[in-house]
């Protein structure tokens, strides 16, 4: 019928002219200035993870130069003249996106982007850009966007260039100045408030970390580089997926903690949290600072490193940094070597290796190699913790005697006044006896002297879980 191709035109125009809803895969181009002065790190190998910090973001990177120089060029980060081969490689590849390894100043960004026309970011920001992407909770999004704020803040003066660009004079000075003060004001309020809501996450982690020193359970933290397997070793050790474990970089955000058992009726409380990398951004650790104190409450720090990874030395030497910056620089620790079944001769060739080298367990998460081997070396690690006590305390502190018996291996002698706790215990627990007991000896001496309990005359030797 006549009317029938008419109608099958009109829908091959249809189709054509869907809108694709779908945002366009971002051309990166990445470029590095190579110093001397990042030990353990050349230029080619920092921009080879910068890299895979873009391909996590959703770019495509489609090339990276670099540049050997005593120092960053303060006008254009690389020289001028290794900017103007930058403009060059934009006509070859169309990348639409420069990306920094280096954080720029807002000078250093501006001038780039003047030069080459395209959206320019530094290694701090697509760090931001991939933890916004990754946050889930309530709680990380709000630590992402007061990292954010506070990155943005000093840049402020780039996103109103377009109020002076007729270059100054009468009726150009007067607007401008008012709004960006108006904006940096607005954004001011905005992190003070974010600053009043993480710290009201901080105040919320405190109480949870107060609950569970009441149960005298012990606290492990586990730490260590992006995408070395943090979350999967949780999970193994706690026989199911309850954190998200996923190939690429900063898959946790969020930490997690779980009760997971070590033998011999001991349990402990372990925390998986946020990875750290090369030139982790100051902001981030600030903001994140709430959620980092899963690490000093910590009485243990597991820290998991990739053993495949040929750059597991700089990696070890970034986590400490940030450890040391949180104040947990010298917390005690195990050393977990994850991944080894991607070693030559491991288990997965058939060959058994030494789990424990050096004081360091060599595990796999992935496959369940030398978990065993790891829980007996914390088992021994947090008993290794614990303190001799010898102190007596009043009946009254009836709760208290219960957490003893539990989590302590310890004696008691119930006298007819008090009872004598002999043996080794948890420091936490040690300092609420010993606070106890020092409580005791001063109503004694001013005569508060409870009623006797000579019923309960005896002893009694308690040991964990009994």
């Amino acid at each position: 019928m006549p009317g029938y191709p008419s109608l099958a035109m009109s829908h091959r125009n249809a189709t054509r002219n869907l809108i694709e809803l779908a945002p366009p895969v971002e051309k990166a181009f990445l470029v590095a200035v190579d110093t001397g002065e990042d030990a353990g790190w050349s230029a080619p190998e920092s921009l080879s993870e910068l890299a895979a910090l873009a391909t996590t973001a959703g770019a495509d990177v489609v090339g990276a130069e670099w540049q050997n120089r005593r120092h960053v060029d303060p006008n254009w980060y690389v020289g001028k003249g290794k900017a103007e081969e930058l403009l060059a490689a934009k006509s070859e590849t169309g990348y639409g996106l420069l990306v920094a390894d280096d954080e720029l100043s807002p000078a250093q960004q501006k001038a780039l982007e003047s030069l080459l026309n395209v959206k320019v970011i530094d290694r701090s920001r697509l760090i931001l850009d991939i933890f916004a992407q990754h946050a889930r909770t309530h709680e990380g999004r709000l630590q992402v966007e007061l990292a954010q704020l506070e990155y943005q803040l000093p840049r402020l003066t780039r996103l109103w260039t377009h109020l002076s660009r007729t270059g100054g004079g009468i009726g150009t000075r007067g607007p401008g100045e008012s709004q960006l003060e108006t904006d940096r004001r607005i954004i001011r309020e905005r992190i003070k408030k974010m600053k009043e809501r993480v710290e009201q996450v901080r105040q919320q982690r405190t109480t949870a970390a107060r609950s569970r020193d009441r149960r005298l359970f012990a606290t492990v933290g586990i730490v260590g580089y992006t995408n070395a397997g943090k979350s999967t070793l949780l999970n193994a050790l706690v026989g199911s997926e309850v954190a998200r474990a996923e190939d690429r970089l900063f898959a946790t955000l969020d930490p997690t903690s779980r009760m997971v058992k070590l033998g011999e009726g001991q349990t402990v409380i372990v925390t998986d949290t946020v990875g750290f990398i090369h030139k982790l951004p100051h902001q981030l650790v600030d903001a994140f600072r709430a959620t980092l104190e899963e690490v000093n409450r910590a009485d243990v720090l597991l820290e998991v490193v990739d053993a495949a990874d040929p750059h597991h030395v700089e990696h070890r030497a970034t986590v400490q940094a940030v450890l040391e910056e949180l104040g947990a620089g010298d917390k005690p620790r195990l050393v977990v070597f994850n991944k080894a079944d991607l070693l030559e001769g491991s288990a997965r060739d058939g060959e058994t290796p030494a789990p424990i080298v050096g004081g360091a367990v060599f595990v796999s998460a992935l496959t369940g190699y030398g978990l065993e081997s790891l829980r007996a070396e914390l088992s021994a690690l947090l008993a290794s913790l614990w303190v001799d006590v010898d102190a007596r305390v009043p009946y009254a502190a009836g709760e208290l005697l219960a957490r003893v018996r539990e989590r302590g291996t310890v004696e008691l002698d119930y006298g007819e006044r008090d009872v004598r706790v002999r043996g080794r215990m948890a420091p936490s627990l040690a300092r609420e006896i010993e606070g106890a007991a020092a409580r005791w000896k001063d109503d004694l001496r001013d005569g508060h002297e409870p009623a006797a309990s000579p019923s309960r005359a005896g002893s009694r030797v308690a040991r964990p879980g009994g």
